[in-house]
């Protein structure tokens, strides 16, 4: 079945009109807005839901002249992620009220976390390189804002601010990826350059064609670190714990079943496209390294949300080493752990707030016993934290064991070498369940003495995790339900050679359940030492800094500061010789290069064409440019400069160009009367340096080559004989435009607007001249 191009759009559309109607829904609704935006993303997952079964690409023509397109791909995987991101933002904004009650500037909570939820079904649609950049982008200014929620909160600004350094910085590198790919694909696929779609139905050839130009490892590694940035990877990781000052909503919603997990769904959207030796290598080592790493952090963890956050990077890791392993199972792995995740994660961020709410604090040394005060609450926690914790029969135990059977499957490939992998995913399941176990003590420990009365949570607050949790369970008794529902169609999606998909526990010995069942007992065992290891992985970081991944942040931050200062003295002294050095060497230096860089100049040729009129011009013009440099005043120099500018607007009248030749007669009139008013600010003698004199020659000289080179290049690249612009214009000049003066006519009737602009833009400035003449006159012009 098709999908329906107008309930796509619609289903993306939504939450930003909502966004944009948030403050006048806020001045109708009050704190109750966030019901308001629980039916929008209600409203967006039934739409999404009324075209499961669907399978292709819809398209809403945006740039045809380049073609560009809204294109949106409606398949399983999309739809996983879509109706996750849309499901689960139901019961985020339905949670939002009662938690958020008393908050200020929730107008602009609501509408930063709907344009969000748009963007996240945006990126998860996008079938065209373009449009999965902006919303991909859009996703990390939404989490700045929500991040940022507490604006006088210094901790809240630095998380804002660091999220935003990592995940925009990651998206120029996947930008570039992107490029790359795009620049490929246009020429194997036929101008198919953009569509995502297109390069994903023909992975063989895109991929041959980046081989072939030395590109793909190039491509793979820019669009590795655009995808590790935003979903958490080791070394880039180390935001998602800061972030955990957003309200504990946003934590529920954005870095635990979407925006963090926007990296995970490009790698198995890719993973057709990029398969290979090098992919396995890069993304199974960095899942995995991820995946232990973060889980012994989360150990080390002294709050609710930071164990969590933690958690969430090491999940995360699980799911990239998942879909790093190039065998089914392991894209099984990686998609059956996203669906999982979502669901348990979200329920336990959302059971943190409850606690924090509730009991006040979020410190874990203060937390403890609290199955008696909150049993449904307890409930929740234990079905979703023994999930966490890949304990069978529990949902995350099937998915964590088919990353288990990935790792053994790769280590009989790849020889002794290989069998780092098992090793490393047992580890990291160790800490996992020593650090599940931390979690589920809030609610089974010992109750801390200086812990006072915990009140009951309102149903509102209940109902979101609770729903979440029974979803867990049901998925823990019937794990062929989600496989047959969803799971084994988006698995298909992401593997080149599908096949039937089977989970459940197992019946007989194999190394993975060996695996299992180390992870487990050692966890167990491990946990009644829980205060040393503790203690001894925060130990760590403090008498070795540099190992700290806010450390090496802090320092790049602070060199960046220091020397944008030190630049912004040196460029920035108020002297119009110094801005105008900068500006016109930069420029000179990047032309130049990228000149080079393309051999633009090697191919290029010097051809002089000229009458004996238009030489004459030319020689004059030259005349009087040396003229300018041996001035003996400023006046004198002024005028002499001005018989340049004529010269050009007579050469532009023998090249039949009289209305450039008109424009540049007025302009030039202008500059001469400008410079003319200026003069009396100028001192008529200043002593110049002689280093100065030497910057401003060597400067000169380089202007010089770059216009000179410019033309020459321009030149050479035209095309012998008329361009199909051209030809386009001539042929329609008299019969649409009604002139048979080409120039006016483009102008005028093709492009008007382009000239409308440029007429108000010279409008503003001479605007803005005349204010300041008359500012200058003390305001006594009449």
């Amino acid at each position: 079945m098709s999908p329906d191009l107008t309930v796509v759009i619609i289903a993306v559309a939504l939450p930003f009109v909502a966004a944009g109607l948030t403050p006048l829904l806020f001045r109708l609704f009050g704190e109750r807005t966030g019901y308001v935006g629980a039916a929008v993303a209600f409203a967006c997952f039934g739409l999404l839901a009324s075209q499961y079964g669907s399978d292709g690409t819809v398209a809403l023509s945006w740039i045809p002249s380049l073609e560009i397109a809204l294109r949106f791909t409606v398949d399983a995987w999309a739809l996983l992620f879509a109706l996750l991101a849309s499901g689960i933002g139901v019961l985020v904004f339905a949670y939002s009220p009662v938690y958020m009650h008393g908050e200020s500037g929730l107008a602009r909570y609501y509408a930063a976390l709907l344009a969000f939820m748009g963007s996240i079904i945006g990126v998860a649609l996008a079938a065209d390189l373009i449009a999965l950049f902006l919303f991909w982008e859009l996703t990390s200014v939404c989490s700045f804002v929500l991040i940022g929620f507490h604006t006088a909160d210094r901790s809240s600004q630095y998380a804002a601010r660091m999220a935003m350094f990592v995940t925009v910085g990651g998206g120029l590198f996947l930008l570039v990826g992107l490029l790359l790919l795009a620049l490929v694909a246009g020429n194997v696929l036929d101008g198919s350059a953009f569509d995502l779609a297109a390069i994903l139905a023909e992975p063989e050839a895109v991929q041959a064609g980046l081989r072939e130009r030395n590109l793909f490892v190039p491509t793979l590694a820019l669009i590795a670190v655009g995808a590790g940035a935003k979903s958490a990877q080791i070394p880039l990781h180390f935001w998602l714990p800061n972030a955990m000052a957003a309200p504990t909503p946003v934590s529920a919603f954005l870095h635990s079943a979407t925006m963090v997990k926007v990296g995970v769904y490009l790698i198995g959207r890719l993973r057709p496209l990029l398969t290979s030796t090098e992919w396995l290598f890069l993304f199974a080592t960095v899942g995995l390294a991820t995946m232990t790493v973060c889980a012994a952090l989360a150990v080390a963890s002294r709050d609710i949300k930071e164990l969590l956050a933690y958690s969430t990077a090491s999940h995360l890791g699980l799911m990239v080493a998942g879909f790093g392993f190039t065998s089914v199972v392991g894209a099984e792995a990686g998609v059956f752990h996203l669906f999982n995740h979502a669901l348990f994660k979200a329920a336990l961020f959302l059971v943190a707030g409850i606690v924090a709410h509730e009991a006040g604090t979020r410190r874990l040394d203060e937390l403890g016993g609290l199955r008696r005060d909150l049993p449904v609450t307890a409930a929740v926690t234990a079905i979703a934290g023994l999930s966490m914790a890949g304990i069978p029969p529990f949902s995350g135990f099937y998915s964590k064991e088919l990353l288990f059977e990935a790792t053994v499957e790769a280590a009989y490939g790849l020889g002794t070498l290989g069998w780092i992998y098992p090793a490393v995913a047992t580890i990291g399941s160790v800490f996992t369940v020593l650090y599940s176990l931390r979690f589920l003590a809030l609610f089974f420990g010992r109750r801390p003495d200086g812990l006072g009365r915990v009140h009951r949570p309102p149903i509102l607050l209940l109902a979101p995790p609770a729903l979440l949790a029974a979803l867990t369970a049901v998925v823990s008794v019937y794990p062929d339900l989600a496989v047959r529902a969803i799971v084994q169609s988006a698995v298909d999606v992401t593997v080149t050679d599908p096949h039937s998909m089977h989970v459940g526990l197992p019946r007989a010995y194999s190394p993975a359940v060996e695996m299992s069942a180390i992870a487990i007992g050692l966890g167990a065992v491990s946990y009644f030492s829980f205060g040393r290891i503790h203690g001894g992985i925060r130990s760590i970081p403090v008498a070795v800094p540099p190992i700290g991944a806010n450390w090496w942040y802090d320092v790049a931050v602070d060199g960046l500061t220091e020397t944008g200062s030190r630049l912004a003295s040196t460029v920035h002294n108020g002297l119009l010789r110094t801005y105008a050095t900068w500006t016109l060497a930069t420029t000179c230096v990047l032309t130049i290069s990228g000149f080079v860089a393309t051999r633009a100049v090697v191919g290029a040729t010097v051809g002089i064409e000229a009458s004996p009129e238009i030489g004459l011009v030319l020689l004059v013009a030259v005349v009087a440019g040396v003229a300018v440099v041996l001035s003996p005043s400023h006046v004198a120099g002024i005028l002499t400069l001005s018989i340049l500018g004529f010269m050009i607007a007579i050469f532009y009248i023998l090249a039949s160009a009289p209305d450039l030749a008109l424009t540049q007669l007025v302009v030039e009139t202008l500059i001469l009367l400008v410079f003319l008013l200026i003069l009396e600010e100028i001192p008529e003698y200043y002593e110049v340096g002689l280093g100065k004199v030497a910057r401003d020659a060597v400067l000169s000289i380089g202007i010089g080559v770059t216009a000179f080179l410019t033309v020459i290049v321009t030149t050479s690249a035209r095309s012998e004989g008329t361009s199909d612009v051209a030809r386009y214009y001539t042929e329609r000049a008299v019969p649409e435009g009604g002139g048979t003066n080409i120039v006016n006519v483009v102008l005028v009737d093709f492009r008007s607007f382009d000239t409308l602009g440029e007429l108000v833009v010279v409008a503003i400035a001479a605007i803005s001249v005349i204010t300041l003449l008359v500012m200058r006159s003390g305001g006594d012009a009449e």
